[in-house]
């Protein structure tokens, strides 16, 4: 991996881990969108095949992952609350403009009533996510043991949307009742908090990254069409409705901005390949 790869790999982890604090925008969908995702899959998956390079890719890409979440949670934060539809938009765009890399991955030569279907099954599945009520697992996070087993087994929890593309793993916190207190905890860099979390977010990547992958080498052209309905689904969540007046011109600037940008990371994504 020469230094050029080293840089791109920790700026697309930056891009995940700021992507993974907005309620409705999936990390995930952002590391198939710029063109990582297999990579990030298949070297947790299958880690001891080449555990140097595989150590040295998943390193590079949790640094920038971290430092995306330190340095981009409280401008996100500030950005989100008060200018909310111009962000809102950026991150449509950003979705949006992955869209092409993921149906080249399909391969889809032609449309036919089995890519729309699978499309659905993956769009259904995350409004079914959207019907689950707010903070139903919500419970107190203090210091303790039981609140450390608790956040572990939350972060599991949380590992499936980490994991599969289009649900976000910050929408699925808001529903368990954490957001807030994440959010306090990250800013704050509050480890008694963090700790835990990460070593459960960790179990359930390890626990479900073998069964994606398998799904991704036997059954390619579904799991990619399903994987798209989620992410289709995930911007139908985030679409924060019609803009009027001068705010219509802002949202289709951040909204093109948004789409600019991954639409060149992917390309560099792939001529780095």
């Amino acid at each position: 991996m020469n230094n050029k790869r080293k840089l791109l790999t920790v700026l697309q982890g930056m891009i995940v881990g700021g992507t993974m604090l907005v309620p409705g925008a999936s990390g995930g969908s952002m590391a198939m969108i710029l063109g990582i995702y297999d990579r990030l899959i298949s070297s947790i998956s299958s880690f001891f095949k080449d555990v140097k390079g595989n150590l040295l890719f998943l390193a590079l890409f949790c640094l920038g992952g971290g430092v995306g979440i330190l340095v981009f949670a409280r401008p996100l934060l500030y950005l989100i609350e008060r200018f909310h539809m111009p962000m809102m938009y950026f991150f449509l765009g950003a979705v949006a403009g992955g869209v092409p890399l993921i149906f080249s991955q399909a391969q889809i030569k032609k449309i036919t009533w089995k890519t729309v279907i699978c499309i659905i099954i993956g769009i259904i599945a995350v409004f079914l996510i959207g019907l689950i009520p707010e903070g139903t697992f919500q419970s107190e996070m203090d210091a303790g043991l039981t609140s450390s087993l608790l956040l572990i087994l939350a972060g599991i929890f949380a590992a499936v949307a980490l994991v599969l593309p289009g649900i976000s793993v910050s929408y699925l916190f808001l529903v368990m009742g954490m957001y807030d207190e994440i959010m306090r905890a990250i800013s704050t860099f509050y480890l008694p908090f963090l700790l835990p979390l990460g070593i459960g977010l960790l179990l359930g990547v390890i626990l479900t990254t073998k069964i994606l992958e398998t799904a991704m080498h036997r059954y390619p052209q579904p799991t990619y069409l399903i994987i798209l309905g989620f992410i289709f689904g995930s911007m139908v969540q985030v679409f924060p409705g019609i803009p009027y007046g001068v705010n219509f011109a802002v949202c289709m600037a951040t909204f093109a901005a948004g789409f600019c940008a991954i639409r060149y990371l992917s390309m560099r994504e792939s001529q780095a390949s």
